[in-house]
């Protein structure tokens, strides 16, 4: 056994031998530079490209809007808008985020209950505890009789939730740069509002009757108001309008409420978020525009004071290109 193991041995060692002087010879072989060549399966010649850096490019600062005149709708001017006002991408997450922050906001939470120790009423032991063969119970104002106290009802409670305001400022120009782009923003000129044709100045002036006076000028405007609609396609068949002033507009104002199904008027005070985005038209005055934006730009300017420094200037709007 012991002179078979030694004769294995000795064999690897001379196979060992042979290996390493066969690598020296061949690493005495050297292959010319010029002649080598690399070659892969996978490997491509990289294409010609030739690119030219002259014109870098440069997204839009700003975008075009045109004011009408309402309600003959035609063009009075064009302007030039900051593209961070009226053309910010679309973000439906910030959207979301400030439609629920305003519904939880509007929630009255009053809802209320009496427990067990808040109804009125004496608090002795209705029966006793044995010998009457029904079941124990106590005071009157236990939940299982009708009138007593509710267990686990609901309680006056606060449902309003928190958002950033630079998160929902941006919500508010997200929501007017997507009417923006979808060509349902109609910006229309300073002091909106419904003119009345002569009939009815006539009309009024030919009723004595005080109260049918005022039905009839109701009537008057809510016809009137479907028929502007209907001309400039805002109304009921486009998805309703909504109109947005920097204050009440009587005519107006009453003339929608007749026609709700038509249009609604709001003023400055009164929009959110969801207003902007229910209605298939948006019509808002230039006043009002600039006043939204104004209000919910915090995200666009810096309130920190630095002493000697340059900082970045808040966009501008309203720049008038043809008149």
């Amino acid at each position: 056994m012991a002179g078979k193991g030694l004769r294995g041995l000795n064999e690897a060692l001379r196979s060992l031998s042979l290996s390493t002087q066969t690598c020296r010879e061949a690493a005495s072989l050297r292959i010319p530079s010029s002649n080598f060549t690399r070659s892969m399966a996978t490997e491509a010649p990289l294409p010609k490209i030739t690119t030219s850096v002259n014109a870098p490019y440069r997204p839009a600062s700003t975008v075009p809007v045109t004011i009408f005149d309402f309600p003959s709708f035609e063009p009075q001017r064009l302007e030039s808008w900051s593209a961070k006002h009226l053309y910010v991408p679309l973000r439906r997450d910030i959207l979301h985020l400030a439609v629920v922050y305003e519904g939880d906001s509007t929630r009255q939470g009053t809802a209320s209950t009496k427990t067990r120790w808040e109804v009125s009423g004496s608090h002795r032991k209705m029966r006793p505890q044995k010998g009457t063969g029904r079941a124990r119970l106590g005071t009157r104002q236990s939940p299982m009789l009708r009138g007593g106290g509710k267990p686990f009802g609901p309680r006056p409670r606060d449902f309003a939730t928190r958002i950033n305001r630079k998160v929902y400022d941006l919500a508010w120009r997200t929501a007017l740069s997507y009417r923006y782009r979808r060509g349902e923003l109609v910006v229309c000129a300073d002091g909106l509002e419904l003119p009345l044709p002569q009939e009815f100045a006539a009309l009024v002036a030919d009723e004595k009757d005080e109260k049918l006076s005022q039905e009839l000028q109701r009537a008057f405007k809510a016809k009137w108001a479907r028929q502007v609609l209907d001309v400039n396609e805002w109304g009921r068949s486009c998805g309703r309008s909504t109109f947005i002033t920097t204050n009440y507009r009587d005519n107006l104002f009453e003339a929608l409420d007749e026609v709700p199904n038509y249009g609604r008027a709001l003023d400055v005070e009164d929009v959110d978020v969801k207003d902007l985005l229910e209605t298939g038209r948006l019509v808002v005055e230039r006043e009002a525009l600039r006043e939204l934006i104004d209000r919910h730009s915090s995200d666009l300017v810096t309130r920190v004071f630095v002493a000697n420094a340059n900082l970045p200037k808040a966009p501008e709007s309203g720049k008038v290109l043809v008149e």
